[in-house]
């Protein structure tokens, strides 16, 4: 089996205990309302929040990987995908100050094409390897939004 298919599952695997945990919320919600007591209908009506937000950001989560995985394969079939040459350290840590001067070459190209999504993707995995994880996120969802725009 894949690589790629074992990480699947293993995300799969882990989406389902997720929905199986917002579902015992919801059930001991309902238990809660039941009671008629006011701090229980307070509460169950307060824990009902709590799956919806699971569920949204499950949705939210889902949508960017496949979106990525999108993105990705049509790179590849363009012979675009970001290649990772960046020098190591014998612990395989990238080389931060390497990484930076990568980046900055990326930012420039993204900066001069704020419209294409290629270089917001390629500037989500310089950021990623500069050690930026949030606005690597950040610039792989705008990638997201302007591939799904066009």
């Amino acid at each position: 089996m894949s690589r790629r298919w074992l990480t699947v599952g293993g995300v799969v695997g882990l989406t389902l205990l997720l929905v199986l945990y917002a579902g015992v919320v919801v059930v001991r919600s309902v238990a809660l309302i039941g009671t008629g007591q006011a701090v229980g209908v307070a509460l169950g009506l307060a824990f009902l929040v709590l799956p919806l937000v699971i569920l949204a950001l499950l949705v939210r989560e889902w949508r960017l990987a496949v979106d990525t995985q999108v993105m990705a394969d049509t790179l590849a079939a363009e012979d675009g995908l970001p290649v990772d040459d960046l020098p190591r350290s014998p612990g395989g840590r990238i080389d931060r100050a390497a990484a930076r001067k990568a980046f900055d070459a990326v930012r420039t190209q993204a900066e001069a094409e704020p419209d294409d999504w290629r270089s917001w993707y390629r500037l989500a995995f310089a950021y990623d390897a500069a050690g930026d994880r949030g606005r690597a996120r950040a610039a792989l969802r705008t990638a997201a939004r302007l591939r799904r725009s066009q």
